[in-house]
Parts: C-alpha cells; structure tokens; sequence
C-alpha cells in the first residue's frame, strides 16, 4: 500500500510475541524497506490493588523489551481506566468518562499512574525507548489529565502519543495542548461511518497544528470506519499524505 514505516499492536501479536517470532518480523520489515516504528501496548494503574499495579509495571516493562527487541523507538502506553463501566460499548456511550470505584477518587488514580510511570521511566530509559502516553479513556482521557502525569514524572523518556479520534470536545485545542510533546501521531480515518462513532477531523488543521508544534514524526493510519479495510485503508492514506506533504 506503500506506507512508510509500520506501527505494531502488541495485543495482536498473539504467540507471535516470543523471541524467534519478534526477530523474523524484524528481518522481514528489513526486507520490506520498511522500519518499525512504533509499538502500542495496553496497560492499566488505576486499581487500588498493589498487586495489580504491580503486575501491569512488569507487563509493561516487558513490552518496553519487546520493542528493544524489534529496533522500535517508542512505544504506547495508557493511564487504564476504573473499570466501572459495564462493557467497551457503554465506556464509548459516555464519551469515555466513567466513575471511580467506591470509596476511592481520581486524585488517588493519578498518584498510582504517576508513581508506575517514574518507575518505567527509568525501564524506558535503559532501553533508549520514548514512552508515548496516549490521550486513551481513563485517566488519559484529556490533554490535561495525560499532560498532568508527564509533568509530574519529568522524565524525557515519557511523553505524548497523540490520537486524533479520542479528543471528543474541543478537539483541536486538545490536540495543540498535546502537539508539543508528542512522539507519534495516530489519525483516525472514518470511512463507511465509525465503529463507535464518526468524527469529523479537519486534518487540513491538524496537519498545522504539527507543523506548528514542530513535529516531523510518524503519521499512523488508525483505521476505524465499517468500510473494507481493503479500500478504507488505502483511501485514508491518500487522504492522508496529500493533507501531510503538502504542510511538509
């Protein structure tokens, strides 16, 4: 389809996430002319229980050696959610808000999050890996929630993955709030109408707003719309690269 580089989701890797497998994927990538760029994991601090977050810290950093593995620079992470939602489907129903466990509040989220990413800033660190929070529900749901987080670790190796489609109000100025750190940029595409919803993305703007916080990284196609991927993808791409080159 002739992209420039492939982004990798963990979560459908499957076993092809033991070591032999990583490392053919990688010689395959070589042979292909194409980098791997990016590695988007999933992971989740906001639980009171130790051992949860524990668990989540070793799974991450796990991943972070994954992409050490494969050659790949950054990788993105999440804040997680509370988890009291009744499913996927009613999390999105509500614009991606939901309310914290009984008897707990999103001030304590914020110190576990906080707390679990100073410790993999210094996993990410030995491995010459960029984190990229991702405005991603949860906790993360809005610039200031991610960009609370970043500060409060002070870390180069945490910054921002951006994507496009998880702003629902304001979007804009939640995409210029997050520009500037960002490492990755994930544009979503909505071609047959969205899976969970339809957002209509100026990227004209989008495309300025990098260009003015200075970002010459990635641009990954997320496709979410009902049309086949096999016209949907191509279509976002040249949708894509037409708005990217020409603010180039």
């Amino acid at each position: 389809m002739a992209f420039d580089g492939v982004e990798v989701l963990e979560v459908q890797m499957g076993k092809d996430s033991d070591l032999a497998a990583r490392r053919a994927i990688k010689r395959q990538a070589l042979h292909a002319g194409l980098p791997l760029v990016g590695l988007s994991t999933h992971q989740g601090f906001v639980s009171p229980d130790k051992a949860k977050r524990k668990a989540n810290i070793e799974r991450t950093t796990r991943s972070l050696e994954f992409a050490y593995d494969l050659g790949i620079p950054t990788m993105r992470v999440n804040t997680g959610t509370w988890g009291t939602s009744k499913s996927f489907d009613a999390l999105m129903a509500n614009k991606g808000i939901e309310s914290p466990l009984e008897g707990y509040t999103d001030e304590q989220g914020f110190e576990w999050v906080i707390d679990a990413y100073g410790l993999l800033a210094r996993e990410a660190e030995k491995r010459g890996i960029v984190m990229g929070l991702e405005n991603h529900w949860g906790l993360g749901r809005t610039a200031a929630g991610v960009n609370r987080v970043i500060e409060a670790v002070n870390s180069p190796w945490l910054r921002t993955t951006l994507d496009t489609g998880n702003s629902l109000d304001d979007q804009y100025s939640e995409y210029e709030a997050l520009a500037d750190d960002a490492v990755l940029v994930q544009a979503k595409t909505y071609f047959g109408g969205g899976i969970w919803y339809t957002l209509d993305i100026d990227y004209q703007r989008v495309a300025s707003i990098l260009k003015a916080a200075g970002y010459k990284g990635f641009i990954s196609v997320e496709f979410e719309g009902k049309e086949d991927w096999k016209t949907g993808v191509p279509k976002s791409l040249a949708m894509l690269r037409e708005v990217f080159e020409a603010k180039a």
